[in-house]
């Protein structure tokens, strides 16, 4: 009987909040040289508390700039009077539960079951969980895997640290505009890591002072603590992640780059780290790398963004190959980040001179191999920031960016939405059960993915 009602309680769930998740890709953008059993513990906070409220959609803001949009969160509707909220219980039975008749939900299709279930906001599957132990089980299910695996999600979600809280991370989760918080017991507390690299929706975290790496899906709690590598990691180090194939269940693979030259693969299908030889001759050395040089992957392919001499360099994981071009930076450029949509390679960065500064958006041009303006933030918000000494940190560099605007006397972070050139303002990230406001320090973004297992 529970199960049934649970069920039911889905059903409805899904009528009203589940959307298709169909999307053509478009061809990728391929740079070429120019010529010359038991279940883990799962813990979030305020994943219980969202309402139908929370699935509002999104109004028109004053501002534009060209094409670009402003968004905020539609207002929640007034209270009904409580003769209207009275309305209806007169008769013993809402016209909801008419219409959940215990006999339309026995006969349900077996074969239903778990394609619905996949089909449920990341969010919601929580919550429908703790309905019975064959729900809760689904995650063990080798067939229900296999139907998460079919559903795209339409956007990232982005895990992020805060200044004051670095062993603990917040989720930030763009379609419902909440933020969780959670707990990833198998993973020591006195630990401080940092999220540096994504794919097929698992996240590797670097033990800062241990120099350890781990591998973690934070949605489901799964964890695995790499091998020890003869090579220390230094500040100036990035870190690219790339899938076997479209899922992790293919195996997948971390690359740990140097400015040096030297660089690192671990392959978790055979459980080790590999020590190749040095980067070509052809690649000028030192590369200005660190951290926060997010790396875009497409394909088997990671791009990184280096400076001194600006450019991109690039490794293909499955040929093994280096790649260098040499691409002039915008004038007036100060921090940028390499981002990634539908296969094409742009630039994020901060437009500063003299009093002014914008958020501004390039494209790669296939052709001449320079930097192509095609959207900056609205001239509104950028009026905030005149005067001020700003600095940006990118948070989520693949079809759905997550910027971070700091400086004495401001922080926001905002959401840019590459394909259709949105801007967003993000809610702010509080302390959980607290009021106080949080300063996102460092995050990735990744796809949320319930069959992702590390």
């Amino acid at each position: 009987m529970e199960e049934e009602e649970g069920l039911a309680m889905l059903i409805t769930h899904l009528h009203l909040h589940l959307h298709h998740f169909s999307h053509s890709l478009s061809p990728p953008f391929t740079l070429h040289p120019p010529v010359s059993h038991q279940l883990p513990r799962f813990s979030f906070f305020d994943i219980d508390d969202y309402s139908v409220d929370d699935f509002c959609g999104l109004v028109m803001a004053a501002g534009k700039s060209g094409s670009s949009r402003m968004m905020e969160p539609l207002k929640h509707p007034s209270k009904k009077s409580r003769r209207d909220r009275s309305c209806g219980k007169s008769s013993g039975r809402s016209s909801r539960d008419e219409a959940m008749e215990q006999q339309i939900w026995k006969n349900l299709p077996e074969d239903l079951f778990e394609p619905v279930i996949a089909r449920l906001p990341i969010a919601t599957f929580f919550r429908f969980r703790s309905v019975c132990q064959r729900w809760n089980s689904l995650l063990s299910s080798q067939s229900f895997s296999l139907h998460c695996a079919q559903v795209k999600q339409a956007n990232p979600w982005f895990y992020t640290v805060t200044h004051e809280h670095a062993n603990s991370g917040a989720m930030y989760d763009p379609s419902m505009k909440k933020w969780y918080h959670p707990t990833i017991s198998t993973l020591p507390a006195e630990l401080i890591v940092l999220p540096v690299a994504s794919a097929g929706g698992l996240v590797c975290f670097l033990d800062i002072y241990h120099q350890n790496f781990y591998v973690c899906n934070p949605l489901i709690q799964s964890l695995k603590e790499l091998p020890a590598r003869s090579v220390r990691v230094w500040a100036r180090d990035a870190v690219g992640m790339t899938v076997n194939g479209n899922s992790t269940g293919a195996g997948y693979k971390i690359l740990l780059v140097g400015c040096d030259g030297e660089y690192e693969i671990y392959d978790s299908l055979t459980k080790s780290w590999s020590h190749p030889e040095k980067m070509p001759s052809d690649i000028k050395l030192p590369l200005s790398l660190n951290f926060r040089s997010h790396a875009v992957s497409i394909n088997s392919t990671l791009y990184f963004m280096h400076s001194d001499p600006k450019g991109i360099v690039s490794y293909d994981m499955a040929t093994g190959v280096w790649t260098q071009y040499i691409i002039p930076a915008p004038l007036h450029l100060t921090d940028h980040m390499l981002a990634e949509c539908d296969g094409r390679l742009l630039l994020v960065g901060l437009l500063t001179k003299n009093a002014a500064t914008c958020i501004c958006i390039w494209e790669l041009q296939k052709m001449t191999f320079l930097w192509k303006e095609v959207d900056r933030m609205p001239n509104v918000w950028c009026l905030d920031f005149y005067g001020k000494h700003v600095r940006m940190t990118c948070l989520g560099n693949k079809d759905l960016l997550m910027l971070s605007l700091r400086s004495r006397q401001m922080n926001r972070l905002v959401t840019y939405n590459i394909a259709s050139r949105e801007w967003v303002k993000v809610p702010w990230c509080l302390v959980p059960h607290g009021r106080k406001r949080q300063w996102i320090a460092h995050g990735t973004a990744f796809y949320p993915c319930l069959s992702a297992m590390a």
